[in-house]
Parts: structure tokens; sequence; C-alpha cells
């Protein structure tokens, strides 16, 4: 879930004002329809400026188009996009899990991602609102959702959305780019190749 505060260029108080009460008084009309197979590339690129690699460093899931794709076809029921006017502004996808010798049904929110400049126009709670409503009438018992602990916003809006009983998973990652810019076309050490070998051999 990408729900961050916005982030912008420290403006003068007078001019900072006038664009606060010409966000106010705008009128949002924010709509919440089922994603096509013509969306899909707008809302990659959407969460390519959301989902990085730096800023949700921890999912173990990665924001990629075979993760667009591979969500849209298996649960393309559960895949929206918000809209105002003709552009598109925010996406949520969803997908849900039956346990083997379980009668009950989970559902996922996997990704909800909102344009930074169209935070706090009710995106992000109508798409929500939506994938709420597709989930009951799937007969989904439990709903749940994964976001960084220490993103404060999401976890705002999940509370508000009715979350609750938080349960802290810890999860390890190594940023590979990184490595690699480090290792400037080098090969990597005997250390890192022995360790390789010996994950591989178990």
């Amino acid at each position: 879930m990408k729900e961050d505060s916005n982030t912008s260029v420290p403006q003068p108080e007078g001019e900072a004002t006038v664009h606060s009460l010409h966000r106010r008084r705008r009128r949002w009309s924010i709509s919440v329809r089922p994603m096509e197979i013509d969306d899909l590339a707008h809302v990659f690129h959407l969460g390519e400026l959301l989902f990085t690699a730096e800023e949700v460093p921890n999912l173990y899931r990665t924001w990629d188009e075979h993760e667009v794709i591979d969500l849209f076809h298996s649960d393309p029921e559960l895949c929206l996009v918000a809209e105002d006017g003709d552009r598109m502004v925010g996406f949520a996808m969803g997908t849900t899990v039956t346990k083997s010798r379980s009668a009950w049904k989970y559902g996922h929110l996997v990704w909800l991602g909102v344009a930074p400049e169209f935070h706090g126009t009710g995106a992000a709670e109508k798409l929500f609102n939506a994938l709420l409503d597709l989930m009951l009438e799937s007969g989904v018992r439990i709903l749940v959702v994964d976001t960084e602990a220490d993103n404060q916003a999401a976890l705002r809006f999940f509370r508000k959305m009715g979350f609750g009983h938080p349960q802290e998973h810890i999860y390890l990652a190594m940023n590979l780019d990184n490595l690699r810019q480090r290792l400037g076309g080098r090969k990597p050490s005997a250390r890192v190749s022995a360790r390789r070998q010996g994950q591989g051999g178990d």
C-alpha cells in the first residue's frame, strides 16, 4: 500500500495559502471502475512512481510488469482503477486464497496506489470500499493487508477503514542493485561466490 503524505517544494506562505484554498474549493469527480486491459500500462507506470526498491524494500512482492499482468489475469474482478474525469489517478489490486482443509476464504488487498497529487481527495477510500464490496460478494470471510511498520499514513488509513489486530512480521531484504553498482562490473568476491554455491547445494 502506498499512501504517503504529499511532498512538495516549500512555497511562500501567501502562495501556499492560495494553493490550499484552491484544493479545498475544487470538486473532485473521483469514480471507480473495473480495470481493463488497456489500463495495464498506465497502472504499471503509476506503480513505478509509487513503489520502488528504495521506498518499499521489505515487501515480499515486487512491483513489475509481471506482477500487474499476473494479478489482472488471475483475479480480474478484483482489479480496479480510480479516475478523475478521463485521468486515471489510482488503482487497487486484490486476490483471494482458500486454504486446504479450511472452509474459510481469505481476501488479500495486494496493491493500493494513488497519485500523490490526489491524496486527500477520497480516491483511496473509494477504491478500498469498491474492493471491499467485491470481496463480500465473493464470500471472503477475512480480509488482510500488509504495509511497512513505519508507514504511518497507511496504518492510519487502514485503521480508519476498519482493520485491526496488527501483527508484526519481519522481512529481510538485500538490494542487489546497490551491490551491483558498488561492484562496478567487477565479479563478486570469492566469499560471495562460495556463499552462493553453499546455498544452492542444499
